[in-house]
């Protein structure tokens, strides 16, 4: 499939989007299928533990190790497995190659009142991030808004744990960054933009918080190298291979281009995110962002990170018994044929993180292996596992 025949086919999966609501925001878009690995549990205090010795064995400071630690665990506990502990070995391999910096520290340029910057310095994104969402939350919290952006940053794990942190802290947060090429531009057949996230989120009274954390492709890139991790097929509309076809086959797929969500509306979010970004910040755009799998150069990724004070323009226990009314809204609306139930935005995330927490973390044998590799590497004995009764 080439040239006017993949341009058709786009613009038929466009269609499809929008006809098929099977394509929406359902707990399939979180998992690939089944996985045809044994899984074996880990507690998540575990977990935390086990990473962070694995990150300070390569030179990265405790209070660095222990955000980067929190936010991987928080991925796997949220269900987003993609964006987890599994990411470690990869992250070891760039500190390695010497392409990541473990020993950075992130610095603050103060621009305004209500504008920072983050310079990363090449170190993690987790730890840049962080300083830029607290930045941006103490700006709010004075002026009502911050905004900070990031510049030669690094992969930042799952967007929704810098969301987390301003509703934490009582703030409503959005989220920018831009990634490494995966997404055709509209009409294109090239690897252009990333499937970088967008992702915001509102603290709320007495029902979950609104958190939004999507890509702008039908599925995020990491979920392909997940199921490549596990020996699992991609469903046939996530992405094309180097030739244009269609695959399930996800080392194919990573060869060729992701399909972007509603045809041109998500090549347009996917330009959006670079330009707020890469271009804003002085990171690299236009499709030179390197993949955080590639250890042979910086990755020079870029962020934009806001914060804003939700009582702005109303009294604090109004705006949330606001976003309960509008929670309960959308979850008891009338529901379409053969829809069990409707969840607010990060709802189900939230639920998995509660039964997680519970019950552990699912890893396949491979993914422990590598994990146990690396902790091999620094003398560290294996990640323990909960024993099965």
């Amino acid at each position: 499939m080439r040239g006017v025949e993949r341009l058709s086919f786009l613009r038929q999966f466009a269609e499809k989007f929008r006809t098929d609501s099977s394509l929406g925001d359902t707990m399939s878009d979180h998992t690939t299928a089944q996985t045809s690995q044994n899984t074996v549990k880990v507690d998540a205090s575990k977990a935390k533990v086990f990473v962070k010795s694995i990150l300070e064995g390569n030179g990265v400071a405790p209070t660095h190790a222990a955000i980067i630690a929190s936010c991987l665990v928080q991925a796997d506990l949220r269900g987003v497995d993609s964006h987890g502990i599994n990411r470690v070995p990869s992250y070891m391999e760039r500190i390695r190659q010497g392409v990541l910096d473990a020993k950075a520290s992130p610095t603050l340029n103060q621009i305004t009142p209500v504008v920072a910057q983050v310079d990363a310095r090449n170190g993690f994104g987790f730890v840049a991030a962080n300083l830029g969402m607290k930045t941006a939350i103490n700006m709010a919290r004075e002026y009502g808004i911050g905004m900070v952006s990031v510049k030669h940053s690094n992969h930042f794990g799952m967007s929704a744990w810098i969301v987390q942190q301003a509703i934490d802290a009582g703030f409503m947060g959005l989220v920018f960054t831009n990634s490494s090429p995966a997404l055709p531009v509209w009409g294109g057949k090239e690897k252009l933009m990333g499937v970088s996230p967008i992702a915001c989120g509102a603290p709320a009274g007495k029902e979950r918080p609104f958190i939004l954390d999507m890509a702008p492709s039908v599925a995020a890139r990491g979920k392909i190298y997940k199921a490549m991790r596990r020996g699992e097929k991609i469903p046939a509309d996530w992405a094309l291979d180097k030739d244009g076809a269609v695959t399930t086959d996800p080392s194919k797929a990573l060869e060729g281009v992701m399909l972007p969500m509603g045809g041109p509306k998500g090549s347009a979010l996917a330009i959006m995110m670079d330009v707020f970004s890469g271009v804003l910040s002085g990171s690299a755009f236009a499709g030179n962002v390197a993949n955080p799998y590639d250890p042979s150069r910086p990755a020079d990724v870029g962020h934009f990170l806001i914060a804003i004070k939700p009582n702005l323009f109303m009294d604090l226990e109004e705006f949330k018994s606001r976003m309960d009314y509008l929670h309960q809204r959308v979850v008891n609306s009338e529901k379409a044929k053969d829809v069990d139930r409707i969840y607010f935005p990060g709802e189900m995330e939230q639920i998995m993180y509660d039964e997680r927490s519970e019950s552990g973390i699912p890893y396949t044998e491979n993914e422990l292996e590598a994990l146990n590799r690396e902790a091999a590497v620094i003398g560290l004995g294996p990640l323990e596992t909960i024993k099965s009764t």
